[in-house]
């Protein structure tokens, strides 16, 4: 058997990291702990400094870039690439995001990928379409490959309880630049009114962070959801990634309240649930699922457009603590094992090709 490939990832404590880089003939090293920093906490990345980089050359033999560098000047990320480049280290980068939800101003994102995108080994991206944006932008076509399950292997099967009417959803965590609270609560409030007129029983459940980034949005998100009977408002602190796993469970439909973005882990993880999804057309969502169970829907169409999207993935979904949803789960998590084993594959393949090419110059 060949040699494990020791990667250092940016961070290496991430699911979707620790499905595809922890595996097999790959060797994840771990994220070192910034100072000062509670356990598990991996940002701001300690490894993005050409200091740490040349102090280190033999704990890794490539670096790959997913996330959490948004803190790091253009200038200074060169840097780090040319520091891996000196200690024999190729240097991949995932696009996961052309535009960066957690952030309102895209200029200094662009700037960084301005930067990056010219100067890494290879690339690589979730869909076609954000492959397609990245060559038209920079001339280079990242290799595609999909996004993982995000559920841990031991992780209980969470298929929900029945309830008398379907179950719409939406999660506005913390209010982050990306998500529109008031826009996304009233669209649904429109639907529900949508769904019943087609003689479909909803109802609504909003999520609500107790800290939020816009206490404006908060305001407005509250009279709207105490307006109406068939809305129930949910405010708590974040949830852990079981906590979270199992609330979406109980949905029968899941709402993305995001006006830009790329791709969606959150619509990933619904998928491994059994969970429906509305999708805005943004970004590149719709691309992530070619299933009867995802639907796409424009802001611009108000809650009728959220509800004729809503009625067909409820059609095509199991309602939730059925067997049905069961089977759907079962069959999910079967169907998540082959293509992550490939992408594992291509991802080996990929890094072999690299660390060639670097001994052979």
């Amino acid at each position: 058997m060949a040699q494990s490939v020791t990667v250092c990832s940016v961070p290496a404590g991430h699911p979707y990291v620790e499905r595809i880089l922890d595996s097999g003939e790959l060797r994840l090293l771990p994220d070192p702990r910034p100072d000062g920093a509670p356990e598990g906490q991996w940002w701001p990345p300690v490894v993005l400094s050409p200091g740490w980089i040349e102090e280190h050359p033999d704990e890794a033999r490539l670096l790959h870039l997913h996330f959490g560098f948004e803190s790091f000047a253009s200038a200074d990320l060169v840097e780090v690439v040319d520091a891996a480049h000196r200690v024999g280290w190729p240097v991949v980068l995932t696009v996961h995001d052309l535009v960066n939800p957690q952030l309102a101003d895209q200029a200094p994102h662009l700037e960084r990928l301005d930067a990056l995108v010219p100067v890494v080994d290879a690339l690589i991206t979730l869909t076609a379409g954000a492959a397609a944006a990245v060559e038209a932008r920079w001339g280079r076509r990242p290799l595609v490959l999909p996004h993982p399950r995000l559920l841990a292997d031991d992780a209980p099967p969470a298929v929900g309880f029945p309830r008398p009417d379907r179950v719409v959803g939406v999660h506005l965590k913390d209010l982050r630049p990306n998500v529109d609270g008031p826009l996304a609560v009233a669209t649904l409030l429109g639907a529900l009114d949508g769904l019943r007129d087609r003689g479909l029983a909803a109802t609504g459940e909003v999520h609500l962070h107790r800290h939020v980034r816009d206490e404006e949005q908060r305001a407005v998100v509250r009279a709207l959801c105490a307006a109406r009977a068939d809305v129930v408002l949910l405010e708590h602190e974040r949830f852990d990634d079981a906590s979270l796993a199992n609330s979406l469970s109980h949905l029968d439909a899941c709402l993305l309240p995001y006006r830009s973005g790329t791709h969606s882990g959150w619509l990933e993880l619904c998928w491994d649930l059994g969970v429906a999804v509305a999708a805005p057309e943004v970004g590149f969502f719709r691309e992530q699922h070619d299933d009867p169970t995802v639907a796409s829907f424009a802001w611009e169409g108000g809650g009728s457009a959220l509800a004729a999207a809503l009625a067909r993935v409820l059609a095509a979904a199991p309602p939730a603590g059925t067997p049905e949803r069961r089977r759907l789960v079962a069959n999910r998590r079967g169907a998540r094992a082959v293509t992550d084993a490939a992408t594992v594959e291509a991802h080996v393949d990929l890094y072999r090709r690299l660390l060639a090419g670097r001994e052979a110059s």
